[in-house]
């Protein structure tokens, strides 16, 4: 115990470590902060420069960007409505509406601590309940990955108003957007009409750009006339009384979190979206309506989509396997220092596990500090006049779609999906479910198709194995309970019981 205790204080006590850690944190929010610059691409780079480095010297730096940059989207999602990454859609449902009401300064210093504790949550469930978790996530097969991709197009109707038909047309919209380029198992095109380009796919980073930064520019031009609101930043930490009332709220959606996380290729985007329906399903009485500046709408999706981290690191460290695209890249670097991810790992270099564990624990609380500074800074953004602001913004948007790739075909694409998220904005879609229908897309059909073949293509098996498997007959129950409760018989039972 005595030994695990120092691998777990070995960041704090190094000061070139220390340092490292801070930093990585630092970079990842502001990183994070930037659409097009995400944190995965930050943790690529990174490594290319941390080949010769010391392997603890590297984890910690990695553990501080890729903590910060998980919370770092939520700024630009609640201040321009522009998600720096997808795990922070949610957040700028009801971020965005609280920094049009001047409240900008309170929705950030809220989801910051809440950022925080979530960030715990998940640290502590990687410490104590790792195998528990892997044996969960061990359970989930093709069949399994099908049903939550499903599940997941169908709630992205509750981020769609009032209309669950609207929210799955816009997710099947991002899904299909998402079929097009090589087909992952024949290579084959699919939609590309002959064309090279199409080929190599659509980025979803370059569409969600378009929608919600182009998108909102185009909208806010109508808006020209309209003075800035001043937003109010005087006190930015929240008050006890106030982070108190959502402790219960925060809890069970970071539970949320660490499981989804936990499942190999899910993430803290997929975690965001199911915590804040969660919040949005059994919160009675929320501060405000959701979508209108609730401040459930925040607490739900930022605790979540940050135990999403202690929750990825589970199945990488146990067995070998990502639960998210920088855990990915996470696994390579260790390749690279020699370690081999999996059940031995644990075993045999026990200290890297524990030293983990304190570098996370670390970068959590460099982000309690790092995220409560430079907040009346960012709120300027907001209080600059749209003139000025709004060309700002489409020059960063497509500075941020060409670094993706160096492509200056991603700018056209951004462009395109602009105008188009204009128009279905007019018309009464949201465009947050196309883009986690493009994230939940190929997980949807790799999953259907995997699960096919292992029926021997056997349409009647296929469909009865989704009842005689428990897991399988519990996800089915959830995607029949979302439906129904979108229906309006389940509104009018649901009246008088909440009356």
């Amino acid at each position: 115990m005595m030994e695990a205790l120092g691998y777990f204080f070995m960041s704090w006590l190094d000061w070139q470590i220390l340092l490292l850690t801070g930093l990585g944190t630092f970079a990842g929010i502001y990183i994070g902060a930037i659409p097009g610059l995400s944190v995965t691409m930050a943790v690529s780079i990174l490594i290319s420069f941390t080949f010769k480095w010391d392997v603890n010297h590297a984890l910690a730096l990695i553990s501080g960007i890729y903590l910060g940059g998980v919370y770092g989207g939520s700024r630009s999602a609640i201040l321009l409505n522009i998600p720096g990454a997808p795990s922070a859609i949610a957040t700028g449902l009801d971020g965005f509406p609280m920094a049009k009401r001047g409240e900008a300064g309170e929705a950030i210093g809220l989801t910051t601590v809440i950022s925080v504790y979530g960030g715990f949550i998940g640290i502590l469930a990687l410490a104590v309940a790792a195998p528990l978790v892997s044996d969960l996530a061990l359970m989930f097969g093709p069949r399994e990955y099908l049903l939550l991709a499903i599940w997941g197009i169908l709630l992205v109707g509750s981020l769609s108003g009032e209309s669950l038909s609207k929210g799955i047309f816009s997710g099947a919209l991002g899904a299909l957007i998402a079929c097009v380029g090589l087909d992952p198992m024949t290579g084959e095109n699919r939609l590309t009409f002959g064309s090279l380009q199409l080929s190599a796919g659509i980025s979803y980073i370059a569409a969600m750009i378009g929608f919600f930064g182009v998108a909102e520019v185009i909208a806010q031009v109508h808006e020209l006339h309209l003075t800035a609101v001043r937003q109010k930043v005087e006190k930015i930490i929240p008050s006890w009384k106030l982070v108190r009332k959502y402790l219960p709220l925060a809890t069970r959606t970071s539970s949320i979190g660490v499981v989804v996380g936990a499942l190999p290729g899910a993430g803290g985007d997929i975690a965001a979206l199911m915590a804040y329906d969660h919040a949005k399903r059994t919160v009675k009485n929320p501060s405000r309506p959701f979508g209108q500046g609730a401040h459930e709408g925040l607490v739900a999706p930022e605790s979540a989509n940050n135990a999403a981290v202690g929750g990825a690191y589970v199945p990488m460290l146990t067995l070998g396997i990502p639960g998210d695209a920088v855990t990915a890249v996470i696994i390579g670097a260790l390749y690279i220092h020699g370690l081999k991810p999996g059940p031995m790992l644990m075993a045999e270099t026990p200290h890297l596990f524990w030293f983990i564990v304190g570098s996370l624990v670390l970068a959590n609380l460099f982000l309690l500090v790092f995220g409560l500074t430079g907040i009346r800074i960012f709120a300027k953004i907001v209080e600059t006049p749209k003139p000025i602001l709004l060309p700002l913004i489409l020059v960063l948007s497509a500075v941020g779609a060409y670094a993706i790739n160096n492509n200056p075909v991603d700018v056209y694409w951004m462009l395109g999906f602009g105008l188009l998220g204009y128009f279905l904005k007019m018309y009464g879609f949201q465009v947050g479910p196309v883009i986690l229908g493009m994230i939940l897309g190929p997980i949807m059909d790799r999953s259907y198709r995997q699960a096919m073949m292992s029926t021997g293509n056997d349409v009647g098996l296929f469909f009865t194995e989704f009842v005689t498997t428990p897991l399988s007959l519990i996800l089915v129950l959830c995607v029949a309970l979302t439906i129904l409760s979108q229906t309006a018989w389940w509104q009018r039972w649901r009246a008088p019981q909440s009356a």
